[in-house]
Parts: structure tokens; C-alpha cells; sequence
């Protein structure tokens, strides 16, 4: 996209997508915001980015509606049209679980929403927040907003931790990607995949999403059972299972000397031992043979 001056939207109701498109543009661009029916010449101006409506989705002129687009395209909406002009929207739609409800949700509605989610009607409302009723309310009550106005700024720094989100999504996945080991531990007739992150300096930030993030852009999810990660409040590790995965168990490794905390519920322990050796068997002593 070229420099971007204005941001258009349409006026009355907000929805999601809409708002976040508008977060996003507001965080790369600082423009001011306007809301109302778009003109020819705004359409056919490359620095005005019309957003939600149009009837036009030309990137090249920074236009994103998807209304036009036919009953049987897939679920698309105008936040998915901003982040694929920016190179993002597969990255997005990959690491933030969100995004696709929310694709179906604008193009779809509700009802088919619910059914694609394998949930009662009733539970899209049950989800919703008042964060997101007052933000989407207050936007719809605007007709501009510009630099240094509440709304404004707390949408910049929504759609700013969202393009910092995505960025080190990437970084992390290069990072662990580098660094990162992978063990096959035997127990019995079994073998265990698990992808191991050593402590570095300068140390990995977020560690385990990012080790869990690599594994899923890897597509190793349905081999690797396990993450071992530095641990960011102590010397040692975490180590943890991937997915769920059912065959582990890390509240069995409860009063191990070295473990210092092994979640009730069994998905994670904490442990102060460094040795990937040791490392190694407390992720064996987790593990749960088949039958």
C-alpha cells in the first residue's frame, strides 16, 4: 500500500473485522479516520483506504470490501483483505485462532457461525465481552476521529500489539527454528518426539509459544508430544505437553527433588534441573503407555 492519508469506513453499526482493519491502518499509517459513504474519487485515490465498503477490493488503490464477493467464496472479511495486503494473513490466520470465527462470523453471520464451530446458537452471544461491545459502540457513535483522542489511540494500540504479535510470531518460529533440538526418547515399544529449546543468550522471548508456534508452522503436531523450554522465572526448564497431547502426565512428576511445581490438571511442570539428560527422563516418567 502507498501512504496512507485517510481512513474511510462505513458510517452506522461496527462490527469487528471492520474495526480491526481500521486498528491495523491507524497503527501503520497514524491517519485520521472517517466514516461515511466513500466517493468515486476517494475509490480511485491510492491513499485513501476504504474499508468495508465500496463494492471494491483492489489492494493497489488500498480498497478492502468483500460484500461483492459471491455467495460461495470463501469466508473472508475486511480485516483478512488489510492483513493480506500486508503480508500477514497467513500468519494471522494460523497463529490467531480468532480470526477465522470472526471471517465467518461477517460473511456468514451467527447462526452459520455456530453451526461451522459445532456449537448452540446461544454460545456466539455468551462469548461476546464488554471490552469488545464498548469499543464497537463507541466507534459507531463517531463520525471522524483523529490523532490524540481516546478512541483513537487505544485503537492504534490494539492494532499495534496486533502487528507486534504477528512479527514475533515469525521472529520466534526463525529463532527456535535455529536453536531448538529434537529428541525421540524410547519407553518401552514407544517412542516419544519432543522439540527442546536450550537457554541462549540473549534468552528466547515467550519460549514455549514460541517452541509450540514452531511445531504447528512445522507441521509436526501429530508426531511431537512434548516442549521443553527455558523456564523465564528460574535457572531450570519447563516442560510441557503439546496439544493436550493424552499420553502425557507431568502431575505424575510431582515430588521429583528437581520438580518444583507439576500443574494438577497434568499439561506442564516446572523443573530446576538443566541436564537435558534429566530433562529427558522426566518426560519419560510423564509418559502413559497405551493400553
Amino acid at each position: 500500500m502507498a501512504s496512507i492519508t485517510t481512513i474511510l469506513t462505513h458510517p452506522g453499526g461496527a462490527h469487528k473485522d471492520d474495526l480491526l482493519a481500521v486498528c491495523v491502518l491507524v497503527a501503520k499509517h497514524g491517519a485520521p479516520v472517517v466514516r461515511r459513504v466513500p466517493t468515486q474519487a476517494e475509490l480511485d485515490d491510492p491513499s485513501v483506504a476504504v474499508i468495508d465498503i465500496g463494492g471494491v477490493h483492489d489492494p493497489a488503490l488500498a480498497n478492502f470490501d468483500h460484500h461483492h464477493f459471491p455467495r460461495e467464496h470463501a469466508p473472508t472479511c475486511s480485516l483478512s483483505l488489510v492483513l493480506d495486503a500486508l503480508g500477514l494473513y497467513e500468519d494471522a490466520k494460523e497463529f490467531c485462532a480468532w480470526l477465522e470465527p470472526a471471517e465467518w462470523f461477517d460473511s456468514r453471520g451467527p447462526k452459520r457461525t455456530a453451526e461451522w464451530l459445532g456449537v448452540p446458537r446461544e454460545a456466539i452471544s455468551q462469548l461476546n465481552s464488554p471490552i469488545d461491545m464498548t469499543l464497537l459502540r463507541r466507534f459507531a457513535q463517531t463520525t471522524a476521529l483523529g490523532p490524540g483522542e481516546t478512541l483513537y489511540e487505544y485503537m492504534r494500540f490494539v492494532g499495534e500489539d496486533l502487528l507486534s504479535y504477528l512479527h514475533e510470531v515469525r521472529a520466534g518460529i526463525a529463532f527456535v527454528a535455529e536453536q531448538s533440538e529434537r529428541w525421540s526418547l524410547p519407553v518401552g515399544s514407544e517412542t516419544i518426539e519432543v522439540v527442546f529449546l536450550p537457554r541462549t543468550d540473549p534468552p528466547a522471548d515467550e519460549p514455549r509459544s514460541a517452541v509450540s508456534n514452531f511445531v504447528r508452522a512445522q507441521g509436526l503436531g501429530s508426531t511431537v508430544a512434548a516442549v521443553v523450554y527455558p523456564d523465564r522465572r528460574g535457572k531450570g526448564f519447563g516442560i510441557g505437553r503439546y496439544e493436550d497431547h493424552p499420553q502425557l502426565d507431568f502431575s505424575r512428576t510431582e515430588g521429583e527433588p528437581d520438580v518444583h511445581f507439576a500443574h494438577k490438571s497434568g499439561f506442564m511442570c516446572k523443573t530446576t534441573a538443566t541436564d537435558p539428560a534429566r530433562l529427558k527422563e522426566l518426560v519419560a516418567a510423564a509418559w502413559i503407555a497405551k493400553g
